[in-house]
C-alpha cells in the first residue's frame, strides 16, 4: 500500500509499506494491505510504518527513528484516511 505522511510544512514520507501502526483517538491499531476504508483522529504517540527499503530525505531523516521493521515518527496528533490501498496521513 502507497504511505504518504505530511505535516503543514512539508511532506515527510511517501513509499510503500507492509503495515502501518497509528495512535488512533480510540486507541492504538494497524492498518494492513488492502484495509477496508476508514478515517480516524489521531493523538499524541507514534506512527511506526513497516517496509522494505522506506528512504527518508536528509531533511526529515532527524524526526524518525529508525528499526529493523520500517521506521518510527512521534506525533502530537492528526488525522488519517485509508482509501484505495492508500493512507495519507496529516500530522501536527
Amino acid at each position: 500500500m502507497k504511505v504518504e505522511i505530511v505535516s503543514p510544512e512539508q511532506k515527510l514520507l511517501e513509499c510503500e509499506a507492509e503495515a502501518v501502526s497509528l495512535p488512533g483517538i480510540n486507541g492504538k491499531f494497524t492498518v494492513l494491505n488492502n484495509h477496508a476504508p476508514i478515517i480516524s483522529l489521531l493523538v499524541e504517540g507514534e506512527i511506526k510504518v513497516k517496509g522494505q527499503n522506506i528512504r527518508l530525505d536528509e531533511e526529515v531523516e532527524n524526526k524518525f527513528s529508525r528499526t529493523k521493521e520500517g521506521v518510527i515518527l512521534p506525533v502530537k496528533g492528526g488525522a488519517m484516511e485509508m482509501k484505495n490501498n492508500r493512507i495519507i496521513i496529516l500530522v501536527d
